[in-house]
């Protein structure tokens, strides 16, 4: 599964570097980072029940929550990182169906041209990973299946995370 989710990473490095959307070196904020593990166990039951159906909104949310944890870190994560359910507290502000809307409006502050490039980015990312997710041929239902999916998920928070933080000027350079 590692090398899976390895190529994910490469491929969405390569296709958001080549959009602009992330710099050559992706940049660390173990804050973030953190957080993933806590909001993929808050995350999977809903993202698991929209897959069938919509599995590009499945895949693609976790591409906003990832940015909106970076937006979160960098304005008051005194405060955010203290919330017991990070995803929960992002999720109910519109609801599930909304989140995507609610995440590039509201945190994120796009609006226009800007908020309808994000979606197209991110639904782009997400039919991307899909698309790698389907041609492993994973069993539905099985433990392989599953962890494909979260690795498909992991990817796309730190990716989402990523381009935020390129977007509020954090970047990652060599310094000599």
């Amino acid at each position: 599964m590692e090398q899976f989710e390895d190529k994910l990473h490469q491929d969405l490095h390569q296709f958001l570097l080549s959009m602009k959307e992330v710099d050559e070196r992706i940049p660390e904020c173990p804050d973030v980072e953190g957080k993933w593990e806590e909001i993929a166990k808050a995350y999977i039951p809903d993202g698991i029940r929209e897959f069938q159906d919509f599995p590009s909104a499945s895949l693609g949310w976790m591409m906003y929550i990832g940015m909106a944890v970076a937006k979160m870190w960098d304005t008051e994560w005194e405060i955010y990182s203290k919330l017991p359910n990070l995803y929960a507290y992002i999720r109910d502000k519109r609801g599930y169906d909304n989140m995507d809307e609610y995440i590039r409006g509201e945190l994120l502050l796009l609006k226009g041209v800007d908020f309808t490039v994000l979606e197209k980015v991110v639904g782009e990312c997400a039919s991307r990973v899909y698309n790698a997710l389907m041609r492993q041929r994973f069993e539905p239902g099985t433990k392989e299946a599953f962890n494909g999916y979260v690795a498909c998920l992991h990817q796309l928070y730190l990716m989402g995370a990523a381009m935020q933080l390129k977007r509020m000027g954090y970047h990652m350079t060599k310094i000599n």
